[in-house]
């Protein structure tokens, strides 16, 4: 796993890639820190989760031990907002020596906040399943 960590977002189509690179590092409180309070976070269609729910369901990926790589497919920003597609793949062998291979293609709404920086408002990692 990664050590050094991307930092914040500053362009809507960078922020697939702090996550990513957050992720990686296995540091649940360092992926939280790229979604806006109050984000929603969707582990599985139809199940939308925030706060400490949307972290818990976030760190149960991170503790397969496998990384994440992600390709932005599509960035459109509209001021403040943006719409991410997202295609990304988790695939490799868990801490437990099982092979792993999650995908999916993400619909995420992101954010510029006040402080210049980009945050998932809106993560939706299997998209329109």
């Amino acid at each position: 796993m990664q050590t050094a960590m991307r930092q914040l977002a500053e362009r809507p189509e960078d922020v697939p890639a702090a996550f990513a690179d957050r992720f990686n590092t296995g540091d649940p409180a360092a992926v939280a820190e790229v979604y806006e309070s109050g984000a929603v976070f969707v582990p599985e269609p139809g199940t939308p989760l925030t706060g400490p729910q949307a972290q818990a369901a976030n760190a149960r990926f991170m503790a397969l031990g496998v990384p994440i790589t992600v390709r932005p497919r599509h960035v459109y920003a509209a001021g403040d907002t943006a719409l991410l597609i997202v295609d990304w793949v988790i695939d490799g062998v868990d801490r437990d020596g099982q092979q792993v291979h999650i995908e999916g293609t993400a619909t995420d709404v992101a954010r510029r906040g006040g402080d210049g920086h980009w945050r998932y408002v809106i993560d939706n990692p299997f998209g329109v399943a």
